[in-house]
């Protein structure tokens, strides 16, 4: 008997997406180690992703769905995987058709960190609002109901996905530690509050802004902000200038980090978030300050490994506190870094990863 052969389905290219490399890619060759075929299929080239996500070019994002159809159709028909693991939205299309497809030929496992059967805000933007129709929430459940297993990124997807199918097993996203080493920076005198995000997330850093700004009249030249991942974000009363986001640079750039914030609205939406940002700061003994939503609740003892935050004045508290308290930003960083170690790491998951193929092959 051959290597069981899995076939993983993601929109983006490798290392291009957060959700894909810190849900899967980041095991495929422990997996292959372990003697699983594992191939990575996606549907967005470099040169596709900035047509897609462009303003205007219609013809050609039409080509790109239409070439995405054609290889789904050859992967759904002409080839044969003994598991399909998809993750997400990753058949970017407003039916479960293909995945009901997998889900007949092979064994499916489906994959998701948010609620993506809701609508985000601002989820329908201008660039592809004639595509729009492309992404149907609604087809989340018809998936769920399909997967002979669905992989969920914490407590309140997985009651979601329980709803439809009773084989649901919860693995929280998770951070490589041995890539994720910090790197000492250069020492400026001053103490960096940052961010770590998407164009689609900074909207989250702009609700925290107004305590940042009673942060910044309160320390002036002591503290110094960064975003990553928007550079088309600034704001002259923090005097930051957003910064794209860099595969290459991330671990150094988050280094430079002082203390890291993850703010986030409490709605059903943020509800399914998986603290990934968070959990990013942690992995580099940076310490953290999120709002109480979902899991993060789960994931900080307030004060010990983070704090949480759940209005502005908590914030300019528990910021307050890690500027002036140096020894204090030491110590919940390193219980911080400990706690992802022990329960948010690859090296503490890939096993699970690897019994779950297992389990689902027999």
């Amino acid at each position: 008997m051959g290597k069981p052969k899995v076939l993983f389905i993601g929109i983006h290219r490798p290392d291009r997406s957060p959700s894909q490399r810190f849900r899967f890619e980041q095991y495929l060759d422990f997996l292959k180690g372990e003697g699983f075929d594992c191939k990575q299929e996606y549907l967005l080239n470099q040169k596709d992703d900035k047509i897609f996500y462009s303003d205007g070019a219609v013809l050609g994002k039409a080509r790109i769905v239409l070439k995405s159809i054609l290889k789904l159709i050859r992967l759904a028909y002409f080839t044969r995987y003994d598991i399909v693991f998809v993750q997400r939205e990753a058949i970017m299309l407003g039916t479960s058709f293909f995945e009901r497809r997998f889900s007949k030929r092979s064994k499916l496992i489906f994959d998701f960190d948010d609620a993506i059967w809701k609508h985000q805000a601002g989820d329908i933007k201008s660039a592809n609002k004639m595509f729009y129709f492309l992404k149907n929430p609604n087809k989340t459940k018809d998936i769920i109901k399909a997967a002979d297993l669905v992989i969920a990124g914490n407590n309140y997807l997985a009651n979601y996905a329980r709803q439809f199918n009773s084989k649901v097993k919860i693995i929280p996203t998770t951070i490589d530690t041995q890539e994720y080493q910090r790197i000492m920076k250069k020492e400026t005198g001053k103490v960096c509050i940052g961010w770590s995000g998407s164009f689609s997330t900074i909207i989250h850093f702009e609700t925290i802004i107004p305590a940042l700004v009673r942060i910044k009249e309160k320390y002036g030249d002591k503290v110094e902000f960064k975003v990553i991942g928007d550079p088309t974000f600034s704001n002259e009363r923090l005097g930051v200038k957003g910064e794209p986001w860099v595969k290459e640079t991330e671990v150094e750039e988050l280094s430079k980090i002082d203390i890291g914030i993850m703010p986030l609205p409490d709605d059903e939406w943020t509800k399914g978030k998986c603290a990934l940002k968070g959990l990013q700061y942690m992995a580099l003994g940076i310490p953290t300050i999120m709002s109480p939503v979902g899991v993060n609740a789960d994931i900080i003892e307030d004060g010990v490994n983070g704090f949480l935050a759940g209005d502005e004045d908590e914030w300019v508290e528990k910021i307050s506190k890690l500027i002036e308290d140096g020894f204090l930003r030491t110590e919940v960083g390193e219980n911080g870094e400990i706690i992802v170690k022990d329960k948010f790491s690859v090296e503490s998951k890939k096993n699970t990863y690897k019994d779950i193929l297992s389990l689902v092959m027999r």
